[in-house]
C-alpha cells in the first residue's frame, strides 16, 4: 500500500501540472460572477471542465452541482460555494467583473477554482488505482443568502453515505501558501433581523401627539444590543449590528413607518438557539412607550461552524506535509456566518482558512469591492482540498 506521504507528493505533483490553468480558471469565473440561485454558467464551466475525467456529475435543482468518484471504501465529502454578492467590483484588473454590481467579495471563485484542481489530482489518483476511497465534491450554491444552499444540497441527498466533509474559505489576514485552523467553533451563528415600526406620523414640532416613529427607531437601533447583553449570557458573545435603518423623508415630518435591518451574530449553538424569543420580547418592549407597532420578521439564519477535532487534526497534518508547519497556524473564531455549518449538524467535518494575501502586500476584507486574492492561492486551495481528503480516505479504512 502506498504510504499516505506518497499519495500527498503526488498530489501536490499533479496539482502542479493545472496550476496555470487554475490562474485562468479563476479569472473566468471572476469576470463572470453570479448571484445566490442564478450561478448556472459557472456550474456550467465546472461540469465543462470535470466531464471525462471520470467524475460522476449530477446537477441539482435550481443551481449546483454534485460529482462523486470511487465505487467502494469510506466516503469523503468536499465542498466549495459558487455565489458572488451584490457589490460593484472596484477592482483595475483585467479580470474584474463584467456583470455590472456583483462581484466575487468573499472569493467564492478562489473557492470553486480549489475544489476544481483538486478534483482533477483526485482523479489522477484514482486512475492510478491509489485513491482506495469515494470522493463527493459539492459545488453548492447561495451561500450568500439564509438560510443557505447547504440545506438545499442537504435535501436533495448531498450527504448520504457521506462519513466526513471537509470545506475552505478566503482569509485575507493570512498570507498565501498558508492555511488557519481551529478545533472546535470557528466561526459563529448569524441570523437576520428586520424590525419595522409603525404610528402617527406627524409635524417634528408636535411629538407629543405623534409616536416619534424615528426616535423609537433609534431607541431600539442602540437599547437592543444593550438589553441582549444582559438578558443573554455574555459568554455566549451575542452581537447585533445594523445594516440599514431607515425613516422619514424630510426634517420637519414625523414619519408613519420605518425600518431597522440587521444581523444577530453568537458565538455559542445553544445561545443560538434561544436567542430570537428574547430579541422579540426585547423589542415589544422598547418601542412600548411610545405608541408605535411594532413587527419583528427574525430570520434564523446559519448555525457556528464547529470543527471536529480528529478532523481538524487532519487538516493540520495535510498542512504540515504539503506546506510546511511553519506555514500552519491558528485561528480565533469568527463573528462571520457560514452555511458550512449546516453540513457539520450532520456528519462531522473541518473548515480551514486559505491564506490570499500576498507577502508584505496590502491586506483586504471580505465583502468589499476591492477584494482581491494572491492567485497563487487557488493552486494552495486544491492542494489542501485533495490532500486531507486523501488523509481521510485512509483513515476511514
Amino acid at each position: 500500500m502506498t504510504d499516505t506521504s506518497d499519495l500527498l507528493a503526488l498530489v501536490a505533483s499533479v496539482v502542479d501540472k493545472y496550476d496555470d490553468e487554475l490562474v485562468g480558471f479563476r479569472r473566468d469565473l471572476h469576470r463572470h460572477p453570479e448571484l445566490s440561485w442564478q450561478e448556472h454558467r459557472t456550474v456550467d464551466r465546472v461540469a465543462e471542465r470535470l466531464d471525462g475525467t471520470g467524475w460522476k456529475l449530477t446537477r441539482t435543482p435550481r443551481s449546483g452541482l454534485v460529482a462523486d468518484l470511487g465505487e467502494t471504501g469510506p466516503r469523503v465529502a468536499l465542498r466549495a460555494d459558487l455565489d458572488a454578492l451584490p457589490v460593484a467590483d472596484l477592482t483595475t484588473d483585467g479580470w474584474r467583473s463584467e456583470n455590472e454590481g456583483v462581484a466575487h467579495a468573499c472569493g467564492h471563485d478562489v473557492h470553486t477554482t480549489s475544489l476544481v484542481g483538486a478534483a482533477l489530482a483526485l482523479a489522477e489518483l484514482h486512475h492510478q488505482g491509489l485513491l482506495g476511497g469515494r470522493v463527493r465534491l459539492l459545488f453548492q450554491p447561495a451561500e450568500e443568502v439564509m438560510p443557505g444552499g447547504a440545506k438545499h444540497l442537504i435535501s436533495h441527498g448531498a450527504l448520504e453515505g457521506v462519513d466526513r466533509i471537509f470545506a475552505l474559505h478566503c482569509d485575507p489576514s493570512v498570507d498565501v501558501g498558508a492555511v488557519g485552523v481551529r478545533s472546535g467553533p470557528i466561526t459563529s451563528a448569524a441570523d437576520r433581523i428586520d424590525v419595522r415600526l409603525e404610528g402617527n406620523g406627524g409635524h417634528t414640532s408636535r411629538p407629543h401627539l405623534t409616536g416619534d416613529l424615528t426616535f423609537a427607531l433609534a431607541k431600539v437601533a442602540s437599547e437592543l444590543p444593550a438589553v441582549l447583553s444582559r438578558r443573554m449570557d455574555p459568554r455566549a458573545g451575542v452581537s447585533v449590528v445594523w445594516g440599514m435603518l431607515r425613516a422619514g423623508l424630510a426634517a420637519n415630518v414625523i414619519p408613519d413607518s420605518g425600518i431597522a435591518s440587521g444581523t444577530v451574530r453568537i458565538l455559542e449553538a445553544q445561545a443560538w438557539a434561544s436567542c430570537e424569543p428574547v430579541v422579540r420580547e426585547a423589542v415589544l418592549d422598547i418601542v412600548r412607550p411610545y405608541g408605535v407597532i411594532a413587527t419583528v420578521d427574525y430570520l434564523q439564519g446559519v448555525p457556528p461552524v464547529v470543527n471536529d477535532a480528529l478532523c481538524t487534526a487532519m487538516v493540520s497534518a495535510a498542512a504540515d506535509e504539503l506546506l510546511g508547519p511553519h506555514h500552519r497556524t491558528e485561528v480565533e473564531q469568527s463573528l462571520g456566518g457560514e452555511d458550512f455549518g449546516w453540513y457539520l449538524e450532520e456528519v462531522p467535518g473541518a473548515m480551514f482558512r486559505l491564506g490570499t494575501r500576498t507577502p508584505g502586500g496590502p491586506r483586504f476584507d471580505l465583502h468589499q469591492g476591492d477584494f482581491e486574492v494572491d492567485e497563487q492561492a487557488p493552486g494552495f486551495g486544491a492542494r489542501m482540498l485533495a490532500g486531507v481528503a486523501v488523509l481521510a480516505i485512509a483513515a476511514g479504512r
